[in-house]
Protein backbone atom coordinates (compact mmCIF):
# COMPACT_ATOMS: atom_id res chain seq x y z
CA UNK A 1 0.00 0.00 0.00
CA UNK A 2 3.01 2.28 1.02
CA UNK A 3 4.71 2.02 -2.08
CA UNK A 4 1.60 2.46 -4.23
CA UNK A 5 0.99 5.49 -2.51
CA UNK A 6 4.08 6.77 -2.80
CA UNK A 7 4.65 5.88 -7.09
CA UNK A 8 2.01 8.67 -7.11
CA UNK A 9 3.05 10.66 -4.93
CA UNK A 10 4.53 13.85 -7.57
CA UNK A 11 1.26 13.24 -9.39
CA UNK A 12 -0.76 14.25 -6.16
CA UNK A 13 1.14 17.00 -5.54
CA UNK A 14 1.04 18.07 -8.68
CA UNK A 15 -2.70 17.79 -8.84
CA UNK A 16 -2.91 20.11 -5.87
CA UNK A 17 -1.03 23.17 -7.60
CA UNK A 18 -3.07 22.94 -10.42
CA UNK A 19 -6.29 22.64 -7.95
CA UNK A 20 -4.86 25.68 -6.18
CA UNK A 21 -4.44 27.68 -9.56
CA UNK A 22 -8.33 26.68 -10.37
CA UNK A 23 -9.93 27.46 -7.14
CA UNK A 24 -7.91 30.56 -7.08
CA UNK A 25 -8.78 31.88 -10.54
CA UNK A 26 -12.25 30.58 -11.09
CA UNK A 27 -12.89 32.71 -8.13
CA UNK A 28 -11.20 35.36 -9.05
CA UNK A 29 -12.26 36.50 -12.60
CA UNK A 30 -15.86 37.30 -11.58
CA UNK A 31 -14.61 39.14 -8.52
CA UNK A 32 -12.51 41.47 -10.87
CA UNK A 33 -15.21 41.55 -13.45
CA UNK A 34 -17.97 42.86 -11.24
CA UNK A 35 -14.72 45.43 -10.27
CA UNK A 36 -14.32 46.60 -13.55
CA UNK A 37 -18.42 47.17 -13.95
CA UNK A 38 -18.75 43.86 -16.03
CA UNK A 39 -22.66 42.96 -16.50
CA UNK A 40 -24.31 40.27 -15.24
CA UNK A 41 -25.13 38.67 -18.44
CA UNK A 42 -21.20 38.40 -19.62
CA UNK A 43 -20.17 37.91 -16.01
CA UNK A 44 -22.17 35.00 -16.96
CA UNK A 45 -20.67 34.49 -19.69
CA UNK A 46 -17.18 33.07 -17.59
CA UNK A 47 -18.86 30.04 -16.56
CA UNK A 48 -20.99 28.99 -19.34
CA UNK A 49 -17.87 29.06 -21.79
CA UNK A 50 -15.76 27.32 -18.61
CA UNK A 51 -17.95 24.66 -18.50
CA UNK A 52 -18.75 24.77 -22.58
CA UNK A 53 -14.92 23.83 -22.76
CA UNK A 54 -14.80 21.26 -19.86
CA UNK A 55 -17.35 19.20 -21.51
CA UNK A 56 -15.34 19.43 -25.18
CA UNK A 57 -12.48 18.66 -23.47
CA UNK A 58 -14.05 15.58 -22.01
CA UNK A 59 -15.03 14.38 -25.37
CA UNK A 60 -12.40 15.51 -27.56
CA UNK A 61 -8.87 16.09 -25.63
CA UNK A 62 -8.69 12.47 -25.40
CA UNK A 63 -7.70 12.21 -29.14
CA UNK A 64 -4.36 14.99 -28.98
CA UNK A 65 -3.60 13.39 -25.21
CA UNK A 66 -3.57 9.79 -27.49
CA UNK A 67 -1.53 11.74 -30.08
CA UNK A 68 1.26 13.18 -28.22
CA UNK A 69 1.43 11.08 -24.99
CA UNK A 70 0.37 12.08 -21.26
CA UNK A 71 3.55 13.66 -20.08
CA UNK A 72 3.77 16.08 -22.69
CA UNK A 73 -0.21 16.74 -22.94
CA UNK A 74 -0.21 17.30 -19.20
CA UNK A 75 2.86 19.96 -19.14
CA UNK A 76 1.64 21.36 -22.48
CA UNK A 77 -1.90 21.75 -21.14
CA UNK A 78 -1.30 23.41 -17.93
CA UNK A 79 1.25 25.34 -19.94
CA UNK A 80 -1.45 26.30 -21.52
CA UNK A 81 -3.55 27.19 -18.82
CA UNK A 82 -1.06 29.53 -16.99
CA UNK A 83 -0.56 31.77 -20.09
CA UNK A 84 -4.08 32.27 -19.70
CA UNK A 85 -3.98 33.52 -16.65
CA UNK A 86 -1.38 34.99 -16.97
CA UNK A 87 -2.63 37.09 -20.13
CA UNK A 88 -5.61 37.39 -17.94
CA UNK A 89 -4.04 39.60 -15.68
CA UNK A 90 -2.70 41.38 -18.28
CA UNK A 91 -5.37 42.22 -20.73
CA UNK A 92 -8.54 43.33 -19.00
CA UNK A 93 -11.42 42.91 -21.51
CA UNK A 94 -14.40 40.73 -21.30
CA UNK A 95 -14.22 39.62 -24.67
CA UNK A 96 -11.03 38.44 -23.96
CA UNK A 97 -11.47 36.76 -20.58
CA UNK A 98 -15.27 34.96 -21.94
CA UNK A 99 -12.80 33.63 -24.64
CA UNK A 100 -10.20 32.64 -22.27
CA UNK A 101 -12.70 30.54 -19.86
CA UNK A 102 -13.33 28.55 -23.07
CA UNK A 103 -9.50 27.40 -23.59
CA UNK A 104 -8.98 27.05 -19.55
CA UNK A 105 -11.94 24.66 -19.47
CA UNK A 106 -11.11 22.88 -22.26
CA UNK A 107 -7.31 22.42 -21.28
CA UNK A 108 -8.49 21.64 -17.44
CA UNK A 109 -10.51 18.81 -18.43
CA UNK A 110 -7.30 17.52 -20.42
CA UNK A 111 -4.99 17.85 -17.34
CA UNK A 112 -7.65 16.21 -15.12
CA UNK A 113 -8.05 13.26 -17.23
CA UNK A 114 -4.35 12.74 -17.38
CA UNK A 115 -4.24 12.89 -14.12
CA UNK A 116 -7.07 10.27 -13.32
CA UNK A 117 -6.04 7.62 -15.72
CA UNK A 118 -2.89 7.82 -14.42
CA UNK A 119 -4.01 7.67 -11.00
CA UNK A 120 -6.04 4.59 -12.21
CA UNK A 121 -3.06 2.96 -13.95
CA UNK A 122 -1.19 2.86 -10.72
CA UNK A 123 -3.75 1.63 -8.30
CA UNK A 124 -4.44 -2.03 -6.99
CA UNK A 125 -7.49 -3.33 -5.86
CA UNK A 126 -5.83 -2.86 -2.63
CA UNK A 127 -4.56 0.49 -3.03
CA UNK A 128 -7.58 1.78 -4.82
CA UNK A 129 -9.85 2.99 -2.12
CA UNK A 130 -7.12 5.04 -0.60
CA UNK A 131 -5.67 6.92 -3.62
CA UNK A 132 -9.10 7.60 -4.67
CA UNK A 133 -10.03 9.26 -1.58
CA UNK A 134 -6.39 10.72 -1.26
CA UNK A 135 -7.23 12.56 -4.52
CA UNK A 136 -10.91 13.77 -4.03
CA UNK A 137 -9.67 15.21 -0.52
CA UNK A 138 -6.68 16.56 -2.62
CA UNK A 139 -9.32 18.31 -5.30
CA UNK A 140 -11.11 19.79 -2.35
CA UNK A 141 -8.36 20.92 -0.69
CA UNK A 142 -6.86 22.58 -3.43
CA UNK A 143 -10.73 24.59 -4.80
CA UNK A 144 -10.82 25.88 -0.97
CA UNK A 145 -7.19 26.81 -0.60
CA UNK A 146 -7.00 28.65 -3.49
CA UNK A 147 -10.70 30.10 -2.92
CA UNK A 148 -9.11 31.98 0.77
CA UNK A 149 -6.15 33.06 -1.32
CA UNK A 150 -8.15 35.57 -2.78
CA UNK A 151 -7.92 37.94 0.62
CA UNK A 152 -4.66 38.07 0.17
CA UNK A 153 -3.80 40.82 -2.33
CA UNK A 154 -6.59 43.41 -3.74
CA UNK A 155 -7.84 41.80 -6.70
CA UNK A 156 -7.86 44.71 -9.18
CA UNK A 157 -3.99 44.18 -8.63
CA UNK A 158 -2.10 41.64 -11.08
CA UNK A 159 -0.79 39.98 -7.70
CA UNK A 160 -3.30 37.05 -7.83
CA UNK A 161 -3.52 36.78 -11.50
CA UNK A 162 0.62 36.10 -11.24
CA UNK A 163 -0.19 33.50 -8.06
CA UNK A 164 -2.43 31.71 -10.41
CA UNK A 165 0.59 31.05 -12.78
CA UNK A 166 2.78 30.27 -10.10
CA UNK A 167 0.80 27.30 -9.20
CA UNK A 168 0.09 26.00 -12.44
CA UNK A 169 3.86 26.18 -12.83
CA UNK A 170 4.42 24.11 -9.79
CA UNK A 171 1.90 21.71 -11.10
CA UNK A 172 3.86 21.22 -13.96
CA UNK A 173 6.88 20.14 -12.30
CA UNK A 174 6.05 16.85 -10.08
CA UNK A 175 5.36 15.02 -13.15
CA UNK A 176 8.18 16.17 -15.16
CA UNK A 177 10.81 14.92 -12.35
CA UNK A 178 8.75 11.92 -11.75
CA UNK A 179 9.75 8.47 -13.16
CA UNK A 180 6.45 7.19 -13.06
CA UNK A 181 5.32 4.62 -15.87
CA UNK A 182 3.12 6.56 -18.22
CA UNK A 183 -0.39 5.10 -18.77
CA UNK A 184 -2.24 3.99 -21.35
CA UNK A 185 -4.10 5.76 -23.82
CA UNK A 186 -7.36 7.58 -22.60
CA UNK A 187 -10.68 5.49 -23.31
CA UNK A 188 -13.71 6.65 -25.37
CA UNK A 189 -16.51 7.95 -23.94
CA UNK A 190 -20.23 7.88 -25.48
CA UNK A 191 -23.19 9.80 -24.61
CA UNK A 192 -25.88 8.59 -24.88
CA UNK A 193 -28.80 10.74 -23.56
CA UNK A 194 -31.79 8.27 -24.69
CA UNK A 195 -30.52 5.07 -22.94
CA UNK A 196 -29.63 7.73 -19.88
CA UNK A 197 -33.34 8.78 -19.26
CA UNK A 198 -34.92 5.74 -20.36
CA UNK A 199 -32.81 4.05 -17.60
CA UNK A 200 -33.86 6.51 -14.85
CA UNK A 201 -36.04 9.80 -16.02
CA UNK A 202 -35.77 10.88 -12.33
CA UNK A 203 -31.75 10.81 -12.70
CA UNK A 204 -31.49 12.38 -15.55
CA UNK A 205 -33.84 15.28 -15.28
CA UNK A 206 -32.90 15.94 -11.39
CA UNK A 207 -29.25 15.56 -12.53
CA UNK A 208 -29.40 18.27 -15.40
CA UNK A 209 -31.55 20.36 -13.11
CA UNK A 210 -29.04 20.35 -10.26
CA UNK A 211 -25.97 21.07 -13.20
CA UNK A 212 -28.20 24.11 -13.85
CA UNK A 213 -28.72 25.33 -10.33
CA UNK A 214 -25.23 24.65 -9.00
CA UNK A 215 -23.73 26.03 -12.31
CA UNK A 216 -25.15 29.72 -11.58
CA UNK A 217 -24.37 29.56 -8.16
CA UNK A 218 -20.64 28.56 -8.66
CA UNK A 219 -20.09 30.94 -11.26
CA UNK A 220 -22.19 33.70 -9.89
CA UNK A 221 -22.04 33.29 -6.13
CA UNK A 222 -19.01 35.44 -5.86
CA UNK A 223 -20.82 38.60 -8.52
CA UNK A 224 -23.45 38.35 -5.62
CA UNK A 225 -21.46 38.85 -2.97
CA UNK A 226 -19.81 41.36 -4.65
CA UNK A 227 -23.06 43.20 -5.77
CA UNK A 228 -24.11 42.51 -2.22
CA UNK A 229 -21.59 44.66 -0.45
CA UNK A 230 -19.56 41.41 0.85
CA UNK A 231 -15.63 41.74 1.08
CA UNK A 232 -13.23 40.12 -0.49
CA UNK A 233 -13.16 37.70 2.91
CA UNK A 234 -16.48 37.03 3.61
CA UNK A 235 -16.88 36.38 -0.42
CA UNK A 236 -13.95 33.47 -0.23
CA UNK A 237 -15.52 32.17 3.78
CA UNK A 238 -19.41 32.35 1.71
CA UNK A 239 -18.26 30.25 -1.17
CA UNK A 240 -16.14 27.91 0.88
CA UNK A 241 -18.77 26.99 3.59
CA UNK A 242 -21.12 25.35 0.64
CA UNK A 243 -18.13 22.85 -0.40
CA UNK A 244 -18.10 21.95 2.94
CA UNK A 245 -21.26 21.87 3.69
CA UNK A 246 -22.00 19.50 0.90
CA UNK A 247 -19.07 17.90 2.00
CA UNK A 248 -20.47 16.85 5.72
CA UNK A 249 -23.89 16.24 3.96
CA UNK A 250 -22.61 13.60 2.49
CA UNK A 251 -22.93 10.35 4.44
CA UNK A 252 -26.34 11.54 6.75
CA UNK A 253 -28.39 12.19 3.21
CA UNK A 254 -26.68 8.62 1.97
CA UNK A 255 -27.59 6.51 4.82
CA UNK A 256 -30.92 8.25 4.85
CA UNK A 257 -31.33 7.09 1.12
CA UNK A 258 -30.10 3.49 1.52
CA UNK A 259 -33.29 3.08 4.05
CA UNK A 260 -36.08 5.10 2.10
CA UNK A 261 -37.16 5.84 -1.73
CA UNK A 262 -34.14 7.67 -3.24
CA UNK A 263 -36.95 9.99 -4.97
CA UNK A 264 -38.11 11.05 -1.67
CA UNK A 265 -34.66 11.97 -0.28
CA UNK A 266 -34.37 14.15 -3.65
CA UNK A 267 -37.24 15.80 -2.91
CA UNK A 268 -36.50 16.47 0.43
CA UNK A 269 -32.77 17.70 -0.13
CA UNK A 270 -34.37 19.68 -3.44
CA UNK A 271 -36.99 21.10 -0.88
CA UNK A 272 -34.89 22.64 1.53
CA UNK A 273 -32.54 23.73 -0.81
CA UNK A 274 -36.01 25.36 -2.31
CA UNK A 275 -36.96 27.00 0.69
CA UNK A 276 -33.29 28.68 1.41
CA UNK A 277 -32.92 29.81 -1.94
CA UNK A 278 -36.63 30.88 -1.38
CA UNK A 279 -35.74 33.26 1.64
CA UNK A 280 -32.53 34.53 0.14
CA UNK A 281 -34.31 35.99 -2.72
CA UNK A 282 -37.40 37.44 -0.53
CA UNK A 283 -35.94 38.32 2.47
CA UNK A 284 -32.47 39.32 1.21
CA UNK A 285 -30.67 39.68 4.42
CA UNK A 286 -28.22 42.30 5.10
CA UNK A 287 -26.20 40.59 8.45
CA UNK A 288 -23.55 38.44 7.09
CA UNK A 289 -24.04 35.82 9.58
CA UNK A 290 -27.76 35.25 8.89
CA UNK A 291 -26.68 35.29 5.32
CA UNK A 292 -23.92 32.76 5.55
CA UNK A 293 -26.41 30.37 7.99
CA UNK A 294 -28.88 30.62 4.82
CA UNK A 295 -26.14 29.93 2.02
CA UNK A 296 -24.55 27.19 4.38
CA UNK A 297 -28.57 25.22 4.26
CA UNK A 298 -28.28 25.85 0.77
CA UNK A 299 -24.87 24.29 0.10
CA UNK A 300 -25.33 21.07 2.25
CA UNK A 301 -28.47 20.30 0.59
CA UNK A 302 -27.69 20.91 -2.94
CA UNK A 303 -24.28 19.43 -3.20
CA UNK A 304 -26.02 16.71 -1.78
CA UNK A 305 -28.17 15.98 -4.24
CA UNK A 306 -25.94 14.88 -7.49
CA UNK A 307 -24.67 11.36 -5.77
CA UNK A 308 -28.05 10.44 -4.65
CA UNK A 309 -29.21 11.03 -7.86
CA UNK A 310 -26.10 9.06 -9.41
CA UNK A 311 -27.20 6.16 -7.10
CA UNK A 312 -30.66 5.77 -8.09
CA UNK A 313 -29.64 5.76 -11.63
CA UNK A 314 -27.44 2.82 -10.79
CA UNK A 315 -30.40 0.95 -9.01
CA UNK A 316 -31.84 0.15 -12.01
CA UNK A 317 -28.99 -0.92 -14.23
CA UNK A 318 -26.00 -3.89 -13.41
CA UNK A 319 -23.50 -3.07 -11.09
CA UNK A 320 -20.49 -3.20 -14.07
CA UNK A 321 -22.44 -0.57 -15.71
CA UNK A 322 -21.48 1.97 -13.02
CA UNK A 323 -19.16 3.45 -15.36
CA UNK A 324 -21.25 4.14 -18.58
CA UNK A 325 -23.96 5.65 -16.50
CA UNK A 326 -22.44 7.67 -14.02
CA UNK A 327 -20.29 9.06 -16.87
CA UNK A 328 -22.67 9.85 -18.75
CA UNK A 329 -24.44 11.59 -16.13
CA UNK A 330 -21.48 13.71 -15.47
CA UNK A 331 -21.80 14.96 -18.79
CA UNK A 332 -25.27 15.70 -18.38
CA UNK A 333 -24.69 17.73 -15.23
CA UNK A 334 -21.71 19.71 -17.14
CA UNK A 335 -24.40 20.52 -20.35
CA UNK A 336 -26.62 22.21 -16.66
CA UNK A 337 -23.21 23.79 -15.76
CA UNK A 338 -23.69 25.54 -19.19
CA UNK A 339 -27.27 26.61 -18.93
CA UNK A 340 -26.90 27.93 -15.41
CA UNK A 341 -24.95 30.81 -15.76
CA UNK A 342 -26.31 31.58 -19.15
CA UNK A 343 -30.32 32.35 -17.34
CA UNK A 344 -28.58 33.55 -14.11
CA UNK A 345 -26.56 36.17 -15.54
CA UNK A 346 -29.11 38.27 -17.44
CA UNK A 347 -31.99 37.27 -14.70
CA UNK A 348 -29.44 38.97 -12.01
CA UNK A 349 -28.61 41.62 -14.43
CA UNK A 350 -32.54 42.48 -14.45
CA UNK A 351 -33.52 41.97 -11.02
CA UNK A 352 -30.91 41.68 -9.05
CA UNK A 353 -27.83 39.80 -7.10
CA UNK A 354 -30.67 38.10 -4.82
CA UNK A 355 -32.35 36.50 -8.03
CA UNK A 356 -30.09 34.50 -8.52
CA UNK A 357 -31.37 32.36 -5.82
CA UNK A 358 -34.58 32.64 -8.22
CA UNK A 359 -33.30 30.44 -10.78
CA UNK A 360 -31.62 28.19 -8.15
CA UNK A 361 -35.37 27.83 -6.53
CA UNK A 362 -36.56 27.27 -8.84
CA UNK A 363 -34.45 24.58 -10.18
CA UNK A 364 -34.43 22.88 -6.97
CA UNK A 365 -38.81 23.45 -6.81
CA UNK A 366 -38.38 21.43 -10.46
CA UNK A 367 -36.70 18.36 -9.00
CA UNK A 368 -39.39 18.18 -5.94
CA UNK A 369 -42.34 18.07 -8.36
CA UNK A 370 -40.67 15.50 -10.45
CA UNK A 371 -39.19 13.54 -8.17
CA UNK A 372 -42.80 13.39 -6.29
CA UNK A 373 -44.42 12.78 -9.59
CA UNK A 374 -42.35 9.93 -10.85
CA UNK A 375 -42.72 7.85 -7.21
CA UNK A 376 -46.32 7.22 -7.72
CA UNK A 377 -45.64 6.16 -11.23
CA UNK A 378 -44.10 2.72 -9.90
CA UNK A 379 -42.86 1.15 -6.40
CA UNK A 380 -38.93 1.79 -5.91
CA UNK A 381 -36.02 -0.91 -6.05
CA UNK A 382 -36.37 -2.81 -2.73
CA UNK A 383 -33.83 -1.92 -0.45
CA UNK A 384 -32.25 -5.88 -0.01
CA UNK A 385 -31.87 -5.27 -4.01
CA UNK A 386 -30.36 -1.60 -4.32
CA UNK A 387 -26.95 -0.48 -5.09
CA UNK A 388 -25.64 1.19 -1.90
CA UNK A 389 -24.70 4.65 -1.70
CA UNK A 390 -21.32 5.88 -2.08
CA UNK A 391 -20.50 9.81 -2.72
CA UNK A 392 -19.51 10.77 -5.95
CA UNK A 393 -17.99 13.55 -7.15
CA UNK A 394 -19.96 15.61 -9.62
CA UNK A 395 -19.44 18.99 -10.94
CA UNK A 396 -16.46 20.51 -13.38
CA UNK A 397 -14.07 19.49 -11.58
CA UNK A 398 -13.57 16.10 -12.19
CA UNK A 399 -13.89 14.11 -14.97
CA UNK A 400 -15.74 10.45 -16.58
CA UNK A 401 -12.34 9.44 -15.98
CA UNK A 402 -12.22 9.15 -12.26
CA UNK A 403 -15.44 6.89 -12.69
CA UNK A 404 -12.63 4.35 -13.42
CA UNK A 405 -10.70 5.01 -10.61
CA UNK A 406 -13.85 4.18 -8.16
CA UNK A 407 -13.49 1.41 -6.65
CA UNK A 408 -17.36 1.03 -7.06
CA UNK A 409 -16.40 0.82 -10.95
CA UNK A 410 -14.36 -2.50 -10.35
CA UNK A 411 -16.26 -5.47 -11.54
CA UNK A 412 -16.05 -8.93 -9.11
CA UNK A 413 -14.81 -11.48 -11.21
CA UNK A 414 -17.18 -14.10 -12.10
CA UNK A 415 -19.07 -10.04 -13.08
CA UNK A 416 -20.01 -9.11 -16.82
CA UNK A 417 -17.78 -6.98 -17.86
CA UNK A 418 -20.19 -5.72 -20.99
CA UNK A 419 -20.56 -1.59 -20.39
CA UNK A 420 -24.29 -1.51 -22.10
CA UNK A 421 -26.67 0.44 -19.99
CA UNK A 422 -30.03 -1.93 -19.06
CA UNK A 423 -33.17 0.41 -19.43
CA UNK A 424 -34.27 -1.25 -16.31
CA UNK A 425 -34.45 -4.35 -14.22
CA UNK A 426 -36.66 -6.99 -15.45
CA UNK A 427 -38.01 -4.64 -18.31
CA UNK A 428 -40.02 -2.96 -16.34
CA UNK A 429 -40.84 0.98 -16.40
CA UNK A 430 -38.09 3.04 -15.31
CA UNK A 431 -38.53 5.22 -12.35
Amino acid sequence: MRQNLFSVFALLVGTLFLFLGNGLHSLLMPMRGAGEGYSETILGFFGTSWAAGFVLGCIFARRLVKRVGHVRAFSGFISIIAITALTTGILIDPTVWVFSRAVTGFSSAATVMIIESWLNERATNESRGMIFSLYIAITLLGVVGGQMAVPLADIKSQTLFLLCGIFYCFAMLPTLVSNAQTPKPLTELKLDLVALYKNSPVSFIGILLVGIANGAWGTLGAVFGAKAGLSAGDIAIMMTITIFAGAAMQIPAGRMSDRMDRRYVLAILSGVSFLAGFQLFVVRPENVTTLLILISVYGATAYALYPIAVAHANDFAKSTDFVAISGGLLLLYGIGTVIGPTVGGPVMQYMGPYALFAVTAISHGLIVTYALLRSRMRAPVPVGERDSYKSVSSGTTVTPESLALNPRAQPLPEADTSANVEPSRDGAEPA
